[in-house]
């Protein structure tokens, strides 16, 4: 099979999951196409650059296929910017982490304290100003009430529900998410295919596809765990160094980078397996049945 046949059957492995997002979503192939051009013409314009040499309409038109006119076009919307999408992320990130991370806000069992809003020492206001500057503490709380990672109970306290920053209730800001996650992944794997002559990027997978129904979810249940701990072991080193929490950390430079640890099933093996089956149950069958004409 010719390389261009493997990467074709790659992106439509890569296209079935995100096409079925956007229907759910109810976005018609033309708006894809749309973006797809968008697309296209962004990449050409910022990575194919010839060197020493601004980048031309007419190149970008060759290497894309769209015409001179549509690169134009496509070139003339106006960007959008996720800043802050980013920063209403770090802020309440960083909320949570110091709640489960700093031992003032910590049980003997090393839980996260409920928390009153304001007027106590241990108060959910003196949290946010300690890990997220001058927002107003409201605003965190209306946020994170909002997408269900905290719960407020009938005494006015306020509960963590969980130990990180991961919407429960947030649709348009997961929806924003699978943009982020899926592209880092992505990238990475470009830069592990192709910018050979750079250091690779960390990039593992484990994958068994034929397991027993009843270890599912005990090794679901590991991956969850160990996982987690894994992150927040990262999250706490990558912290130390994070200039927004830490303004007196020195350095050059501005670099963004992280990691992302996901669970997947892949139904097609379990599809193929009661296929098959159901043929074995079916040719049981008709041989029983052939043995009795015969008799």
């Amino acid at each position: 099979m010719s390389q261009a046949n493997i990467l074709n059957k790659a992106i439509l492995k890569v296209l079935k999951p995100l096409v079925r997002i956007m229907l759910r979503n109810n976005i018609p192939f033309g708006a894809f196409s749309d973006l797809a051009r968008r697309a296209y013409v962004e990449v050409a314009t910022d990575d194919f650059k010839v060197e020493s040499r601004k980048q031309s309409n007419s190149r970008i038109s060759t290497i894309t296929g769209l015409s001179r006119k549509e690169v134009k076009r496509l070139q003339e919307l106006e960007e959008e910017n996720d800043d802050e999408l980013i920063q209403k992320y770090n802020r309440a990130a960083r909320v949570v982490y110091g709640w489960v991370h700093d031992d003032h806000y910590q049980s003997a069992s090393k839980e996260a304290k409920s928390l009153v809003f304001d007027g106590e020492d241990l108060s959910f206001s003196e949290l946010v100003k300690t890990y997220s500057g001058d927002i107003p503490p409201r605003a965190v709380l209306d946020e994170l009430c909002r997408v269900g990672v905290v719960e407020i109970d009938s005494t006015e306290r306020i509960h963590l529900l969980s130990r990180a920053y991961i919407p429960k209730d947030g649709v348009n800001e997961k929806i924003r998410y699978l943009g982020t996650d899926i592209s880092g992944l992505i990238n990475t794997m470009d830069r592990n295919i192709y910018q050979t002559e750079l250091s690779p990027f960390f990039q593992r997978k484990v994958f068994y596809d034929n397991l027993p129904d009843d270890v599912v979810d005990k090794i679901k249940g590991m991956i969850n765990n160990d996982g987690q701990a894994l992150l927040e072991k990262i999250d706490r080193e990558m912290a130390r160094f994070d200039r927004d929490a830490n303004p007196e950390i020195k350095g050059a430079g501005r670099n963004a980078l992280g990691v992302g640890v996901y669970y997947f099933e892949d139904n097609s093996f379990q599809n193929q397996y009661t296929r098959d089956k159901e043929t074995k149950v079916k040719e049981t069958k008709d041989n029983s049945t052939e043995g009795k004409s015969n008799e």
